[in-house]
């Protein structure tokens, strides 16, 4: 593996993605980077948040810039959430605690997957804002347990992942046979299956028979309901792109959506969130928050998003990028470097605050 210098320069996020290339192995970076069957919603994350223009506002007086913004009650530097990403120590030794830690510090939340390599309580006592993701185990035991662990630890929010059924075909992870390294675990989980996800069999990824084993296809709105009954924490649904699931997400009462495709790891061929985003929230008219999922790279992306009427976003393999090279120290360079690039963004639209972002008026590339 190349060698990274203690303390890169980061001009831009993808300065991240260059140096964790240098020091992840090839199949470590294919599960991190790859997404399903051909890759093309993968492609057109990046490629419909580029085609989203800003018109930005004049003689606004942004002499003083303020990115803060309020994500379910929590209080947030910028309208950004580490998405949920599992087995974070196959990135790193740091795993998920140096990127808890990084967004403790940036003062952004940090969404802990069930699949973490972490434990929830460990991460919880790294300080900050922590949600917890779930995602529908065919034992509601050991789901609803962590619930309540997750309530004990001070979490703030319960994400629930909808768009992962079965596992889409992840034809980087087939090829390569791919299986967890030896000592990186699902340690919340107390489940036999959790061992699957490090045996290698070619042909066949490893993590995908765990979720064969343990997730359970049958989740329905029933059991989003009885969730919504189980916990006073914000219910968050991940995955939504369709305006009528929206819309029957806000009439169950949940407090936010999430628009996300998965980071085009699911159903390849299927809508970029960003162009999923405008309906979603005249779906919902107001009746929870909104937030988006899926190709963010950018401060520019997090305004574009804002625009066009999410409250915030999930940042997602940019994260995973700054741990690969540096560990918490890479991470809290990432997000720096965001909150950076929004302030900057934000100033030339002339939005003072995250509020007038909202207000901002977009234009499509080609359209009429």
């Amino acid at each position: 593996m190349a060698h990274v210098e203690a303390d890169p320069v980061l001009l831009c996020v993808q300065d991240a993605e260059q140096l964790a290339e240098l020091v992840l192995p090839a199949d470590v970076r294919d599960f991190v980077g790859g997404g399903s069957g051909s890759e093309l919603t993968l492609a057109a994350n990046r490629a419909a948040l580029d085609r989203v223009h800003l018109l930005p506002r004049v003689l606004t007086d942004i002499s003083a810039c303020s990115t803060s913004a309020e994500l379910l009650g929590c209080p947030a530097s910028m309208p950004v959430a580490i998405a949920p990403m599992s087995y974070q120590r196959m990135v790193h030794p740091a795993g998920e605690l140096g990127v808890a830690r990084a967004a403790s510090d940036a003062g952004i939340p940090f969404v802990m997957s069930m699949m973490s390599s972490y434990p929830l309580e460990e991460l919880a006592a790294a300080g900050g804002t922590i949600w917890l993701q779930l995602y529908w185990l065919r034992d509601r035991a050991p789901l609803l347990s962590l619930v309540r662990r997750a309530e004990r630890a001070g979490c703030r929010a319960v994400m629930l992942t909808v768009d992962l059924p079965i596992m889409g075909r992840r034809l980087r992870d087939m090829r390569s046979g791919f299986a967890l390294p030896p000592g990186i675990t699902a340690v919340n989980l107390d489940d036999d299956a959790a061992a699957l996800a490090g045996t290698p069999v070619t042909g066949s990824s490893a993590v995908a028979r765990q979720t064969a084993q343990t997730i359970d296809p049958s989740l329905s709105w029933a059991d989003v309901a009885w969730l919504r009954d189980q916990t006073s924490l914000p219910l968050v649904l991940k995955g939504i792109l369709d305006p009528r699931d929206a819309a029957r997400a806000a009439d169950l009462g949940v407090d936010a959506i999430v628009v996300s495709n998965h980071g085009g790891r699911q159903l390849d061929g299927a809508v970029p969130s960003i162009a999923a985003l405008a309906d979603v929230c005249e779906a919902v008219a107001g009746r929870c928050a909104v937030l988006l999922d899926s190709g963010v790279r950018s401060g520019t992306d997090v305004l574009r998003a804002i625009a066009l009427g999410a409250s915030g976003v999930l940042l997602g393999r940019p994260a995973l990028w700054g741990l690969a090279y540096g560990g918490e120290h890479g991470a809290r360079q990432v997000l720096a470097l965001l909150q950076e690039e929004l302030a900057d963004a934000m100033s030339l639209a002339g939005c003072p605050d995250v509020s007038a972002a909202s207000r901002l008026r977009t234009a499509m590339a080609g359209s009429a």
